[in-house]
């Protein structure tokens, strides 16, 4: 092979490579980019008047009510903006308790399972501490606990199952998914249940479905909810008080 031919080769293998990666690129930027947003106006209209949260640089959000002696973090769904479970969360720091709703790199949990380092020491008038988080958001808080046993009372999972094994940990379990719930894959659920703590709770909302626990709009290949957003959203919250007390 001529020296002007391997430059040629050399070239036409560099530009293929480079065309590759910038459609690998391309391909990924789509992806990411392309996630459920908050709806804004549903969310004005569902909370209270006197709501009120704060909101750390690093996008993390608080609420945190007076005197509140239980904490849940709480990781949102994937690809789900994380301001969708600020109702959620209002309605739960309504009853008590105080809620910490991280926000994801790229709207994805599993970019930043260790999300909830440093969260508990930030608030030591907390006794008890909860973790959870909806579809892939509660998939890796469960990852989470698994390393953190110690740390947590309790894990709340909503449209979500566990892949770490927690069968063993001398935890409380609170799992609750919607019965028009076409998103979560219900084989890799039931699969997946034993991986659970003994003291599993387990609630099914009649009628929900898998993108009312947060204010997004409706999901893809999601069932058809026959309650409303607000409704499931309320039922949530009461069953995650009722857990936790």
């Amino acid at each position: 092979m001529s020296h002007d031919t391997h430059k040629r080769r050399n070239r036409i293998i560099a530009v293929s490579a480079a065309l590759v990666l910038a459609v690998l690129a391309g391909a990924c930027a789509v992806y990411l980019g392309d996630y459920y947003r908050a709806d804004q106006a549903a969310i004005r209209a569902f909370l209270p008047q006197d709501a009120a949260w704060k909101e750390a640089p690093d996008g993390t959000i608080v609420f945190e009510p007076e005197g509140a002696a239980k904490g849940l973090i709480f990781y949102p769904g994937g690809k789900v903006e994380h301001t969708a479970y600020i109702p959620l969360m209002q309605a739960c720091a309504g009853e008590g308790i105080l809620c910490v709703l991280a926000e994801m790199p790229f709207r994805l949990a599993v970019l930043d399972v260790n999300a909830a380092d440093g969260i508990r020491e930030a608030y030591p008038g907390v006794e008890d501490w909860y973790i959870g988080g909806h579809s892939l958001g509660g998939s890796m808080a469960a990852a989470y606990l698994a390393d953190h046993v110690s740390e947590f009372d309790g894990l709340i999972l909503l449209g979500a199952y566990s892949t770490a094994d927690l069968s063993a940990a001398d935890l409380a379990a609170l799992s609750v998914y919607g019965s028009e719930d076409q998103v979560m894959n219900r084989e890799k659920y039931e699969a997946n249940k034993p991986n659970l703590p003994r003291s599993l709770t387990e609630l099914v909302i009649d009628g929900g479905c898998h993108a009312y626990f947060g204010m997004y709009g409706a999901q893809d290949g999601d069932g058809l909810p026959a309650i409303t957003n607000e409704e499931q959203i309320r039922i949530t919250a009461e069953s995650i008080v009722r857990f936790m007390e």
